[in-house]
C-alpha cells in the first residue's frame, strides 16, 4: 500500500478536468450533459477512494489478526 501524493494528484486533475468540461458545457447552454459529467467524475473519484479504502481495511485486519 504505497499511495504517496499520486492518488491526490490523479484526483486534482480529475477534479479540473471535470471542472473545465462542465463550465464550457454550461456556456454553450447543455446544462444537462454537464451535469452528466460531474456525475461521471464523482463515480471515477469514488471508485479510486473506495479501493483505497478496502486496503486500508484489508491493513488493519492484518495489523491485529482479524481473521
Amino acid at each position: 500500500m504505497n499511495y504517496n501524493l499520486d492518488i491526490i494528484f490523479k484526483i486534482g486533475i480529475i477534479g479540473i478536468v471535470i471542472t473545465v468540461i462542465c463550465q464550457i458545457l454550461k456556456k454553450s447552454d447543455r446544462d444537462d450533459i454537464a451535469t452528466l459529467v460531474g456525475i461521471a467524475g464523482l463515480v471515477i473519484v469514488l471508485t479510486l477512494v473506495i479501493g483505497m479504502v478496502g486496503d486500508l481495511f484489508n491493513e488493519i485486519k492484518n495489523i491485529f489478526n482479524l481473521y
